[in-house]
Protein backbone atom coordinates (compact mmCIF):
# COMPACT_ATOMS: atom_id res chain seq x y z
CA UNK A 1 0.00 0.00 0.00
CA UNK A 2 1.33 3.58 -0.76
CA UNK A 3 0.56 6.23 2.01
CA UNK A 4 0.40 10.03 0.34
CA UNK A 5 -1.23 13.11 2.16
CA UNK A 6 -3.15 14.03 -1.11
CA UNK A 7 -3.96 11.56 -3.99
CA UNK A 8 -4.67 13.84 -7.26
CA UNK A 9 -6.25 11.61 -10.28
CA UNK A 10 -5.27 13.50 -13.23
CA UNK A 11 -3.04 15.78 -15.14
CA UNK A 12 -4.90 18.37 -16.92
CA UNK A 13 -4.84 22.15 -16.06
CA UNK A 14 -6.78 21.23 -12.91
CA UNK A 15 -4.93 18.61 -11.55
CA UNK A 16 -1.33 20.54 -12.11
CA UNK A 17 -2.68 23.85 -11.02
CA UNK A 18 -3.92 22.81 -7.66
CA UNK A 19 -0.53 20.76 -7.08
CA UNK A 20 1.28 24.14 -7.44
CA UNK A 21 -1.01 25.29 -4.55
CA UNK A 22 0.32 22.85 -1.89
CA UNK A 23 3.18 23.64 0.57
CA UNK A 24 5.96 21.59 0.35
CA UNK A 25 5.85 19.49 3.65
CA UNK A 26 2.99 17.84 1.82
CA UNK A 27 2.71 14.83 -0.38
CA UNK A 28 1.39 14.76 -3.43
CA UNK A 29 1.02 12.01 -5.46
CA UNK A 30 -0.21 12.43 -8.76
CA UNK A 31 -1.78 9.37 -11.10
CA UNK A 32 -2.52 9.99 -14.71
CA UNK A 33 -4.32 7.12 -16.67
CA UNK A 34 -1.80 7.83 -19.73
CA UNK A 35 0.61 9.74 -20.08
CA UNK A 36 0.50 13.66 -18.51
CA UNK A 37 0.38 15.01 -21.87
CA UNK A 38 -2.65 12.80 -22.98
CA UNK A 39 -5.24 15.09 -21.05
CA UNK A 40 -7.82 17.35 -23.42
CA UNK A 41 -6.08 20.13 -21.14
CA UNK A 42 -3.25 19.86 -24.07
CA UNK A 43 -5.97 20.06 -26.65
CA UNK A 44 -7.74 23.28 -26.24
CA UNK A 45 -7.13 25.63 -29.00
CA UNK A 46 -9.38 28.75 -28.65
CA UNK A 47 -7.99 30.51 -25.31
CA UNK A 48 -8.64 31.67 -21.97
CA UNK A 49 -11.11 34.71 -20.68
CA UNK A 50 -10.20 37.32 -18.91
CA UNK A 51 -12.32 40.23 -17.52
CA UNK A 52 -10.28 42.70 -18.82
CA UNK A 53 -11.86 45.46 -16.59
CA UNK A 54 -14.84 46.13 -14.49
CA UNK A 55 -16.86 47.63 -17.40
CA UNK A 56 -17.06 44.33 -19.08
CA UNK A 57 -18.06 42.25 -15.72
CA UNK A 58 -21.83 42.36 -16.91
CA UNK A 59 -21.75 41.45 -20.20
CA UNK A 60 -19.25 38.62 -19.64
CA UNK A 61 -21.50 37.62 -16.82
CA UNK A 62 -24.55 37.87 -19.24
CA UNK A 63 -22.51 35.90 -22.15
CA UNK A 64 -21.97 33.05 -19.50
CA UNK A 65 -25.59 33.02 -18.28
CA UNK A 66 -27.21 33.29 -21.85
CA UNK A 67 -24.74 30.51 -23.17
CA UNK A 68 -25.95 27.95 -20.12
CA UNK A 69 -29.67 29.15 -20.69
CA UNK A 70 -29.71 31.05 -17.53
CA UNK A 71 -29.12 27.70 -15.79
CA UNK A 72 -25.98 28.69 -14.12
CA UNK A 73 -25.23 29.09 -10.63
CA UNK A 74 -24.80 32.70 -10.28
CA UNK A 75 -22.67 32.58 -7.06
CA UNK A 76 -20.07 30.04 -9.53
CA UNK A 77 -20.18 32.30 -12.58
CA UNK A 78 -19.58 35.49 -10.39
CA UNK A 79 -16.57 33.69 -8.38
CA UNK A 80 -15.13 32.93 -11.59
CA UNK A 81 -15.15 36.13 -13.53
CA UNK A 82 -13.64 38.01 -10.69
CA UNK A 83 -11.02 35.69 -10.16
CA UNK A 84 -10.07 35.24 -13.80
CA UNK A 85 -7.42 38.70 -13.59
CA UNK A 86 -5.19 36.41 -10.67
CA UNK A 87 -5.36 32.91 -12.42
CA UNK A 88 -4.04 34.86 -15.53
CA UNK A 89 -1.38 36.40 -13.55
CA UNK A 90 0.10 32.96 -11.83
CA UNK A 91 -0.12 31.20 -15.51
CA UNK A 92 1.99 34.73 -17.04
CA UNK A 93 4.23 34.88 -13.82
CA UNK A 94 4.73 30.64 -14.45
CA UNK A 95 6.11 31.41 -18.12
CA UNK A 96 2.91 31.05 -20.53
CA UNK A 97 3.20 33.29 -23.43
CA UNK A 98 -0.15 34.91 -24.60
CA UNK A 99 -0.10 36.93 -27.84
CA UNK A 100 0.78 40.57 -27.56
CA UNK A 101 -0.38 43.21 -29.76
CA UNK A 102 2.32 45.75 -31.21
CA UNK A 103 2.32 48.20 -28.17
CA UNK A 104 3.30 44.70 -26.19
CA UNK A 105 -0.18 44.41 -24.63
CA UNK A 106 -1.80 41.51 -24.15
CA UNK A 107 -3.74 40.97 -27.39
CA UNK A 108 -7.75 39.46 -27.11
CA UNK A 109 -10.02 37.71 -29.22
CA UNK A 110 -13.48 36.81 -29.69
CA UNK A 111 -15.57 34.02 -29.89
CA UNK A 112 -19.06 32.62 -30.81
CA UNK A 113 -21.43 33.65 -28.32
CA UNK A 114 -18.79 36.69 -26.98
CA UNK A 115 -20.29 40.35 -26.71
CA UNK A 116 -16.47 41.32 -26.76
CA UNK A 117 -12.39 40.33 -27.36
CA UNK A 118 -12.07 39.11 -23.92
CA UNK A 119 -10.03 35.88 -25.08
CA UNK A 120 -6.41 35.53 -23.97
CA UNK A 121 -4.66 32.61 -26.46
CA UNK A 122 -1.11 31.59 -28.04
CA UNK A 123 -1.75 30.79 -31.46
CA UNK A 124 -4.08 27.96 -31.80
CA UNK A 125 -2.72 25.75 -29.19
CA UNK A 126 -3.45 27.86 -26.17
CA UNK A 127 -4.32 24.96 -23.82
CA UNK A 128 -0.96 23.09 -24.67
CA UNK A 129 1.12 26.28 -23.92
CA UNK A 130 -0.51 26.99 -20.28
CA UNK A 131 -0.83 22.94 -19.28
CA UNK A 132 2.92 22.44 -20.39
CA UNK A 133 3.97 25.00 -18.64
CA UNK A 134 1.92 23.86 -15.29
CA UNK A 135 3.50 20.39 -16.13
CA UNK A 136 7.05 21.57 -15.99
CA UNK A 137 6.33 23.76 -12.89
CA UNK A 138 4.97 20.43 -11.02
CA UNK A 139 7.80 18.65 -12.27
CA UNK A 140 9.97 20.62 -10.25
CA UNK A 141 8.19 19.79 -7.02
CA UNK A 142 10.11 17.83 -4.65
CA UNK A 143 7.04 17.43 -2.68
CA UNK A 144 5.09 15.80 -6.01
CA UNK A 145 5.20 12.67 -7.12
CA UNK A 146 3.87 11.70 -10.78
CA UNK A 147 2.81 8.27 -11.69
CA UNK A 148 1.75 7.78 -15.17
CA UNK A 149 -0.13 5.20 -16.92
CA UNK A 150 -1.55 4.50 -13.81
CA UNK A 151 -5.65 4.18 -13.33
CA UNK A 152 -7.42 4.61 -10.38
CA UNK A 153 -10.37 1.67 -11.01
CA UNK A 154 -12.01 2.94 -7.23
CA UNK A 155 -12.38 4.80 -4.65
CA UNK A 156 -11.51 3.23 -0.99
CA UNK A 157 -14.40 4.43 1.67
CA UNK A 158 -14.67 3.74 5.10
CA UNK A 159 -16.65 5.02 8.07
CA UNK A 160 -16.46 8.63 9.13
CA UNK A 161 -14.62 8.16 12.95
CA UNK A 162 -12.28 10.66 14.17
CA UNK A 163 -12.36 13.96 15.07
CA UNK A 164 -10.50 15.71 11.69
CA UNK A 165 -12.84 13.80 9.92
CA UNK A 166 -15.88 14.92 12.08
CA UNK A 167 -14.92 18.19 12.03
CA UNK A 168 -14.97 18.34 8.18
CA UNK A 169 -17.79 16.73 7.63
CA UNK A 170 -19.49 19.37 9.69
CA UNK A 171 -18.38 21.48 7.21
CA UNK A 172 -20.13 19.90 4.39
CA UNK A 173 -22.85 20.37 6.13
CA UNK A 174 -23.05 23.32 6.68
CA UNK A 175 -22.41 23.58 3.08
CA UNK A 176 -25.75 22.01 2.08
CA UNK A 177 -24.23 19.03 1.81
CA UNK A 178 -24.76 15.13 4.09
CA UNK A 179 -21.36 14.01 3.34
CA UNK A 180 -23.60 10.94 4.60
CA UNK A 181 -21.44 8.56 6.97
CA UNK A 182 -18.79 7.61 4.63
CA UNK A 183 -15.52 8.82 4.01
CA UNK A 184 -13.22 9.00 1.18
CA UNK A 185 -9.63 7.29 2.53
CA UNK A 186 -7.97 6.62 -0.87
CA UNK A 187 -8.26 4.64 -4.00
CA UNK A 188 -7.63 1.21 -6.02
CA UNK A 189 -5.27 1.63 -8.56
CA UNK A 190 -4.07 -0.41 -11.87
CA UNK A 191 -0.04 0.59 -12.05
CA UNK A 192 1.73 0.52 -15.46
CA UNK A 193 2.64 -3.32 -15.35
CA UNK A 194 -0.76 -4.47 -14.72
CA UNK A 195 -0.37 -4.96 -10.96
CA UNK A 196 -3.46 -3.57 -8.38
CA UNK A 197 -2.40 -1.62 -5.54
CA UNK A 198 -3.98 0.66 -3.49
CA UNK A 199 -3.48 4.19 -2.31
CA UNK A 200 -4.09 5.57 1.68
CA UNK A 201 -4.76 9.56 1.11
CA UNK A 202 -6.02 12.07 3.92
CA UNK A 203 -7.56 13.78 0.55
CA UNK A 204 -8.21 12.89 -2.54
CA UNK A 205 -9.05 15.28 -5.73
CA UNK A 206 -11.04 14.11 -8.79
CA UNK A 207 -9.73 15.35 -12.07
CA UNK A 208 -10.00 13.06 -14.34
CA UNK A 209 -11.56 14.82 -17.26
CA UNK A 210 -14.70 14.14 -19.53
CA UNK A 211 -16.67 11.41 -20.36
CA UNK A 212 -15.70 11.64 -24.51
CA UNK A 213 -14.17 8.63 -24.75
CA UNK A 214 -17.79 6.82 -24.27
CA UNK A 215 -18.63 8.46 -27.44
CA UNK A 216 -18.81 7.43 -31.43
CA UNK A 217 -17.32 11.09 -32.28
CA UNK A 218 -15.72 12.95 -30.06
CA UNK A 219 -12.64 15.65 -29.17
CA UNK A 220 -11.91 14.09 -26.06
CA UNK A 221 -8.72 11.27 -25.59
CA UNK A 222 -10.24 7.99 -26.01
CA UNK A 223 -9.42 6.98 -22.63
CA UNK A 224 -11.24 9.69 -20.78
CA UNK A 225 -14.03 7.73 -20.20
CA UNK A 226 -15.71 9.23 -16.86
CA UNK A 227 -14.27 7.83 -13.92
CA UNK A 228 -14.63 10.06 -11.53
CA UNK A 229 -18.68 10.06 -11.95
CA UNK A 230 -18.44 6.52 -12.53
CA UNK A 231 -16.95 6.01 -8.97
CA UNK A 232 -19.49 8.86 -7.33
CA UNK A 233 -22.46 7.12 -8.74
CA UNK A 234 -21.65 3.56 -7.70
CA UNK A 235 -20.56 5.36 -3.66
CA UNK A 236 -23.57 7.41 -3.84
CA UNK A 237 -21.63 11.08 -3.91
CA UNK A 238 -24.11 13.25 -5.58
CA UNK A 239 -24.26 14.03 -8.84
CA UNK A 240 -25.30 16.64 -11.36
CA UNK A 241 -26.68 17.44 -14.61
CA UNK A 242 -25.12 14.07 -16.22
CA UNK A 243 -26.85 14.71 -19.24
CA UNK A 244 -25.41 18.22 -19.70
CA UNK A 245 -23.18 17.02 -22.59
CA UNK A 246 -21.82 19.92 -24.79
CA UNK A 247 -21.23 18.87 -28.79
CA UNK A 248 -18.85 21.06 -30.90
CA UNK A 249 -20.28 22.01 -33.87
CA UNK A 250 -17.17 22.11 -36.30
CA UNK A 251 -14.51 19.29 -36.00
CA UNK A 252 -12.67 17.99 -39.36
CA UNK A 253 -14.64 14.80 -40.76
CA UNK A 254 -13.05 11.55 -40.39
CA UNK A 255 -14.55 8.39 -41.56
CA UNK A 256 -12.96 6.47 -39.23
CA UNK A 257 -14.79 5.16 -36.29
CA UNK A 258 -11.98 5.12 -33.81
CA UNK A 259 -10.09 8.46 -34.55
CA UNK A 260 -10.35 11.22 -32.08
CA UNK A 261 -12.01 13.86 -33.43
CA UNK A 262 -9.81 17.43 -34.24
CA UNK A 263 -11.26 20.27 -33.40
CA UNK A 264 -11.35 23.31 -35.71
CA UNK A 265 -11.47 25.95 -33.18
CA UNK A 266 -14.16 28.52 -32.37
CA UNK A 267 -11.74 30.93 -32.76
CA UNK A 268 -12.11 30.19 -36.83
CA UNK A 269 -15.66 31.34 -37.19
CA UNK A 270 -15.02 34.29 -34.35
CA UNK A 271 -12.51 35.80 -36.97
CA UNK A 272 -14.91 35.44 -39.81
CA UNK A 273 -14.99 31.76 -41.08
CA UNK A 274 -17.92 30.85 -42.90
CA UNK A 275 -20.48 27.61 -43.01
CA UNK A 276 -21.86 26.29 -46.45
CA UNK A 277 -24.07 23.57 -47.55
CA UNK A 278 -24.14 21.08 -50.09
CA UNK A 279 -24.68 23.93 -52.13
CA UNK A 280 -21.99 25.84 -51.01
CA UNK A 281 -24.19 28.21 -49.82
CA UNK A 282 -24.32 29.59 -45.97
CA UNK A 283 -27.45 28.17 -43.82
CA UNK A 284 -26.89 29.65 -40.35
CA UNK A 285 -25.43 32.96 -38.02
CA UNK A 286 -21.94 30.86 -37.94
CA UNK A 287 -21.57 32.93 -33.83
CA UNK A 288 -24.63 31.50 -32.33
CA UNK A 289 -23.76 28.79 -28.93
CA UNK A 290 -22.38 25.82 -29.88
CA UNK A 291 -25.83 23.68 -29.21
CA UNK A 292 -27.92 25.92 -31.39
CA UNK A 293 -25.04 26.04 -34.17
CA UNK A 294 -24.90 22.02 -33.26
CA UNK A 295 -28.51 22.06 -34.14
CA UNK A 296 -28.51 23.49 -37.63
CA UNK A 297 -25.40 22.30 -38.52
CA UNK A 298 -27.69 18.53 -37.91
CA UNK A 299 -30.47 19.60 -39.90
CA UNK A 300 -28.68 20.64 -42.83
CA UNK A 301 -26.96 17.26 -43.00
CA UNK A 302 -30.28 16.00 -42.83
CA UNK A 303 -31.48 18.17 -45.57
CA UNK A 304 -29.04 17.60 -47.98
CA UNK A 305 -28.18 13.82 -47.16
CA UNK A 306 -24.53 14.32 -46.06
CA UNK A 307 -21.92 13.36 -43.75
CA UNK A 308 -20.72 17.05 -43.20
CA UNK A 309 -20.91 20.58 -43.93
CA UNK A 310 -18.56 22.88 -45.64
CA UNK A 311 -16.25 25.33 -43.50
CA UNK A 312 -14.55 28.18 -45.46
CA UNK A 313 -11.68 29.40 -43.78
CA UNK A 314 -10.45 31.57 -46.78
CA UNK A 315 -12.87 34.39 -45.65
CA UNK A 316 -10.10 34.88 -43.08
CA UNK A 317 -7.17 37.62 -43.70
CA UNK A 318 -4.44 35.31 -44.82
CA UNK A 319 -1.90 37.12 -42.54
CA UNK A 320 -3.87 36.18 -39.14
CA UNK A 321 -5.40 32.57 -40.39
CA UNK A 322 -1.11 31.59 -40.66
CA UNK A 323 -0.36 33.72 -37.79
CA UNK A 324 -3.46 32.35 -35.11
CA UNK A 325 -4.24 28.77 -36.91
CA UNK A 326 -1.24 27.11 -37.91
CA UNK A 327 -2.10 24.51 -36.39
CA UNK A 328 -5.45 23.72 -38.08
CA UNK A 329 -3.91 24.54 -41.17
CA UNK A 330 -1.18 21.66 -40.57
CA UNK A 331 -3.62 19.26 -39.83
CA UNK A 332 -6.13 20.03 -42.69
CA UNK A 333 -3.07 19.78 -45.18
CA UNK A 334 -1.94 16.23 -44.10
CA UNK A 335 -5.46 15.60 -44.27
CA UNK A 336 -5.20 16.99 -48.17
CA UNK A 337 -6.85 20.07 -47.83
CA UNK A 338 -5.12 23.67 -48.28
CA UNK A 339 -7.47 25.64 -46.66
CA UNK A 340 -6.00 28.93 -48.39
CA UNK A 341 -7.63 27.32 -51.82
CA UNK A 342 -10.63 25.21 -50.85
CA UNK A 343 -13.27 24.69 -48.07
CA UNK A 344 -12.98 21.98 -45.46
CA UNK A 345 -15.43 19.36 -44.43
CA UNK A 346 -16.28 19.64 -40.92
CA UNK A 347 -19.08 17.89 -38.43
CA UNK A 348 -20.32 18.17 -34.45
CA UNK A 349 -18.72 16.09 -32.39
CA UNK A 350 -18.75 15.34 -28.38
CA UNK A 351 -16.60 17.97 -26.65
CA UNK A 352 -17.35 19.21 -23.34
CA UNK A 353 -19.28 17.70 -19.78
CA UNK A 354 -20.98 20.42 -18.07
CA UNK A 355 -22.17 18.13 -15.20
CA UNK A 356 -20.54 15.67 -13.57
CA UNK A 357 -19.64 15.27 -9.73
CA UNK A 358 -21.70 17.57 -7.89
CA UNK A 359 -19.50 20.09 -5.71
CA UNK A 360 -19.84 23.52 -3.75
CA UNK A 361 -17.73 26.69 -4.29
CA UNK A 362 -14.86 25.27 -2.70
CA UNK A 363 -14.93 22.04 -5.08
CA UNK A 364 -16.13 19.86 -1.99
CA UNK A 365 -18.03 17.04 -3.11
CA UNK A 366 -20.85 15.28 -0.77
CA UNK A 367 -18.29 13.02 0.98
CA UNK A 368 -15.96 14.19 3.31
CA UNK A 369 -12.16 14.18 1.86
CA UNK A 370 -13.32 13.99 -1.61
CA UNK A 371 -13.27 17.04 -3.71
CA UNK A 372 -13.50 17.07 -7.52
CA UNK A 373 -12.21 19.35 -10.25
CA UNK A 374 -11.55 20.36 -13.94
CA UNK A 375 -14.57 18.44 -16.37
CA UNK A 376 -15.43 15.64 -13.94
CA UNK A 377 -16.63 18.36 -11.58
CA UNK A 378 -20.16 20.40 -11.56
CA UNK A 379 -19.82 23.41 -9.59
CA UNK A 380 -22.89 25.00 -11.87
CA UNK A 381 -20.32 27.44 -14.24
CA UNK A 382 -21.46 26.81 -17.24
CA UNK A 383 -24.68 25.74 -16.71
CA UNK A 384 -26.42 23.85 -19.91
CA UNK A 385 -24.16 24.90 -22.01
CA UNK A 386 -20.95 25.98 -21.57
CA UNK A 387 -19.42 29.22 -23.24
CA UNK A 388 -16.05 29.28 -24.99
CA UNK A 389 -13.10 30.01 -23.21
CA UNK A 390 -14.55 29.53 -19.58
CA UNK A 391 -13.26 25.77 -19.67
CA UNK A 392 -9.57 26.28 -18.85
CA UNK A 393 -10.70 29.43 -16.67
CA UNK A 394 -13.52 27.85 -14.82
CA UNK A 395 -10.79 24.39 -14.06
CA UNK A 396 -8.27 26.48 -12.68
CA UNK A 397 -10.11 29.35 -10.49
CA UNK A 398 -11.89 26.17 -8.86
CA UNK A 399 -8.57 24.05 -8.26
CA UNK A 400 -6.70 26.86 -6.37
CA UNK A 401 -10.34 27.17 -4.51
CA UNK A 402 -10.14 23.67 -3.75
CA UNK A 403 -6.20 24.04 -2.46
CA UNK A 404 -7.25 26.73 -0.08
CA UNK A 405 -9.78 25.28 1.32
CA UNK A 406 -8.04 21.89 2.14
CA UNK A 407 -5.44 23.77 3.51
CA UNK A 408 -7.44 25.84 5.35
CA UNK A 409 -8.76 23.11 7.44
CA UNK A 410 -6.17 20.40 6.93
CA UNK A 411 -6.95 17.32 9.02
CA UNK A 412 -4.35 14.08 9.15
CA UNK A 413 -6.54 10.81 8.73
CA UNK A 414 -5.25 8.73 12.06
CA UNK A 415 -8.19 5.80 11.42
CA UNK A 416 -6.59 1.99 10.14
CA UNK A 417 -7.26 2.11 6.76
CA UNK A 418 -9.79 -0.79 5.83
CA UNK A 419 -8.86 -3.66 3.77
CA UNK A 420 -9.91 -4.02 0.39
CA UNK A 421 -9.89 -7.15 -1.79
CA UNK A 422 -8.55 -6.93 -5.04
CA UNK A 423 -10.41 -9.60 -6.81
CA UNK A 424 -12.76 -7.69 -8.33
CA UNK A 425 -10.74 -5.13 -9.99
CA UNK A 426 -8.47 -7.62 -11.74
CA UNK A 427 -10.78 -7.70 -15.30
CA UNK A 428 -10.03 -4.62 -16.58
CA UNK A 429 -12.60 -4.49 -19.81
CA UNK A 430 -15.34 -5.50 -17.64
CA UNK A 431 -14.86 -3.23 -14.79
CA UNK A 432 -14.76 -0.35 -17.88
CA UNK A 433 -17.89 -1.42 -19.23
CA UNK A 434 -19.53 -1.68 -15.88
CA UNK A 435 -18.51 2.28 -14.75
CA UNK A 436 -19.80 3.17 -18.64
CA UNK A 437 -23.06 1.16 -18.36
CA UNK A 438 -23.35 3.21 -14.99
CA UNK A 439 -23.18 6.49 -17.11
CA UNK A 440 -24.86 5.80 -20.05
CA UNK A 441 -27.87 5.10 -17.97
CA UNK A 442 -27.64 7.85 -15.58
CA UNK A 443 -27.65 10.04 -19.02
CA UNK A 444 -30.77 8.52 -20.05
CA UNK A 445 -32.44 8.57 -17.05
CA UNK A 446 -32.11 12.20 -17.23
CA UNK A 447 -33.54 12.63 -20.17
CA UNK A 448 -30.09 11.84 -22.92
CA UNK A 449 -27.93 14.45 -23.91
CA UNK A 450 -28.91 17.91 -23.19
CA UNK A 451 -28.24 19.81 -26.65
CA UNK A 452 -28.98 16.58 -29.42
CA UNK A 453 -28.50 13.12 -29.72
CA UNK A 454 -25.18 11.45 -29.45
CA UNK A 455 -24.10 8.17 -30.09
CA UNK A 456 -22.25 6.06 -28.16
CA UNK A 457 -18.88 3.76 -28.78
CA UNK A 458 -19.90 0.15 -29.88
CA UNK A 459 -17.58 -1.09 -27.23
CA UNK A 460 -20.19 1.00 -24.87
CA UNK A 461 -23.02 -0.09 -26.20
CA UNK A 462 -25.32 -3.08 -25.14
CA UNK A 463 -25.81 -4.35 -29.23
CA UNK A 464 -21.89 -3.85 -29.57
CA UNK A 465 -22.78 -2.29 -33.02
CA UNK A 466 -21.61 0.64 -34.21
CA UNK A 467 -23.59 4.34 -34.50
CA UNK A 468 -23.11 7.29 -35.92
CA UNK A 469 -24.66 10.70 -35.42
Amino acid sequence: MIKTDILVVGSGCAALYFALQIPKDRKVLLITKADCESSDSFLAQGGICMLRDESDYQSYYEDTMRAGHNENDPVSVDIMIRSSQDVIRDLIACGVRFAKDENGALAFTREGAHSSKRILFHEDITGKEITSHLLEAVRRLPNVKIMEYTSMLDIITDSASDAGTAGKRSRALQSGFSGGRKVCRGAVLRFRDGSLGTVQADYTVLATGGIGGLFRHSTNFRQLTGDAVAVALKHGVETEHVNYIQVHPTTFYSGQEEDRSFLISESVRGEGAKLYGKDMKRFTNELLPRDLLTMEILKQMKKDGTKYVWEDLRTIPHEELVRHFPNIIRHCAENGYDVTKECIPVVPAQHYFMGGVKVNHESRTSMPRLYAVGECACNGVHGRNRLASNSLLEALVFAKRAARDMLDGYQEEHSPMPKTALSGYRDADALEKDYAAMIRNKIEAEGGPSSTRIAYRSKFTEEGAAQAV
